[in-house]
């Protein structure tokens, strides 16, 4: 008799778990955005495409390792292509038509992002090389001595 109200408890246990609410769940709402910029980080590790906004609000994104490439493959240009068509579709769906293009860093992944989001069906008004260029900034290490 004692094994069977102890089960029964646990069982209750179980099923009274508290179902906590955060507030109002905010709805996501489809933005007609005709125009954006699209900001494209090209490092030697990954690719990451934002598409915003004129005001600078995201209105997608997307990037090599978000679509499952690992390890050395995100810094290739294939990958970079892949998503920058991603976050091409996904604006796309809201309305983008031309964006203007910033991009920054050193990566392989640069020329394909830009005729990628081209092949989406993107008008792209703009490119601008927003690259940050130390002013003789860290000094060196050392030289050798072999």
């Amino acid at each position: 008799m004692n094994t069977e109200k102890k089960t029964e408890k646990k069982a209750d246990k179980k099923t009274e778990k508290k179902i906590e609410s955060k507030g109002p769940v905010k709805k996501k709402t489809k933005r007609n955005v005709p125009q954006g910029l699209c900001f494209i980080q090209a490092g030697f590790g990954n690719v990451i495409i934002t598409i915003t906004d004129p005001n600078g609000g995201t209105v997608s994104w997307s990037s090599a390792g978000h679509l499952g490439f690992k390890g050395s493959r995100k810094g290739t240009p294939f990958a970079a292509q892949v998503a920058a068509e991603d976050a091409g579709k996904k604006a796309m769906d809201s309305g983008m038509k031309s964006v203007d293009v910033y991009l920054k860093g050193p990566g392989a992944g640069r020329e394909p992002a830009i005729r990628a989001l081209a092949a989406v069906g993107m008008r792209i008004l703009s490119l601008k090389d927003i690259t940050p260029v130390p002013h003789n900034g860290c000094r060196p290490p050392k030289r050798r001595r072999i």
